[in-house]
């Protein structure tokens, strides 16, 4: 074979060579943006587990959810004392005492209901707000946020990260006190069937049921304050800064809620339909309250989410 034979064979293999790399790229290419997507899916999934992790490794954490474990007991055993001479709660046999409370002698179930009344407009919305008010600007004031935002996880992933973070501690608080007042309960008082707000009568099982669900319903109460705590979190570099603005935000508003002149605005403030979750123990439900609760929280998230987002997204970190 000549030169030339050989020169053109050698041609056409590195031709040939060249065309398979090029259709071996080009079979690549698809898979390119599938790839980064997965990346960017698990290190989304990662950024969010590290959150969890570090909110509930926390002391202040463990020790606020320690405090509202703490209400149903001393809630129980009041009620047991003060019943201890076979009289009801309260002055007058229990006529004056709050909603629920006059039952739980005659069923510790309701210790879970009474509980969660008692909590939700101080404890657990105070315990939401330190730990939204801390979730930016904690990490701030620590040095922590810049080291967060070098790691490929943008700042709209991690503001959703913390989000998410706050809303699981909302879920989980109000896990801990129906956990907490039911064992209180059963330990203080009888359980059996669960006589409900419209008067019929539920089997203890159903009633199980409906403080889960009370619960949850709970838990989503709180998803407005959680959002106006995250933005309060952006406007500031200091933790207890905005945490005390959170907690200060929500007496207010809870004040603001309480005067009868304020009436024509009280059906917007985030708080308003809170105790609706009672509508949970009628038979049947009522729902007309709780979904005016769920529509508000749902407005509130919308609105302070974006605008924690917008600020957050524009802030220039220097911590």
């Amino acid at each position: 074979m000549s030169r030339a034979e050989a020169g053109t064979g050698t041609g056409t293999a590195a031709e040939a060579g060249t065309g398979a790399g090029a259709l071996e790229t080009e079979a690549l290419e698809p898979l390119a943006p599938a790839r980064d997507r997965e990346r960017r899916l698990w290190w989304t999934f990662g950024l969010l587990r590290s959150e969890l992790t570090t909110t509930f490794r926390r002391w202040r954490t463990l020790a606020l959810l320690g405090v509202l474990a703490a209400v149903p007991v001393l809630i129980g055993i009041a009620v047991k004392i003060e019943t201890s001479d076979g009289g009801g709660v309260g002055p007058g046999g229990g006529a004056n005492g709050p909603a629920f409370l006059t039952q739980i002698t005659n069923n510790g179930l309701f210790l879970v209901f009474a509980a969660l009344a008692a909590t939700l407009p101080v404890f657990l919305p105070m315990a939401v707000g330190v730990i939204a008010g801390d979730a930016i600007a904690g990490e701030a004031n620590g040095g922590t946020l810049r080291y967060l935002l070098v790691a490929p996880a943008g700042r709209t992933r991690l503001l959703l990260a913390k989000y998410a973070s706050t809303l699981a501690f909302c879920l989980v608080a109000t896990l801990v006190v129906a956990a907490s007042a039911l064992a209180v309960g059963a330990l203080l008082f009888p359980l059996g069937d669960v006589t409900t707000i419209s008067g019929t009568r539920i089997s203890f099982g159903d009633g199980l049921l409906r403080a889960l669900l009370i619960a949850v319903a709970v838990a989503a109460s709180l998803l407005g304050l959680a959002a106006v705590g995250l933005f309060v979190s952006t406007l500031t570099n200091s933790g207890i800064a905005a945490m005390a603005a959170t907690v200060g935000l929500l007496i207010t508003v809870q004040i603001l809620d309480t005067i009868p002149q304020l009436h024509a605005i009280q059906p917007y403030l985030f708080p308003h339909y809170w105790l609706s979750f009672a509508d949970l123990l009628r038979e049947p439900f009522y729902w007309d309250d709780i979904g005016r609760n769920l529509g508000l929280q749902a407005l509130y998230a919308a609105v302070f989410g974006s605008a924690a987002w917008a600020r957050f997204t524009t802030k220039d970190i220097n911590a």
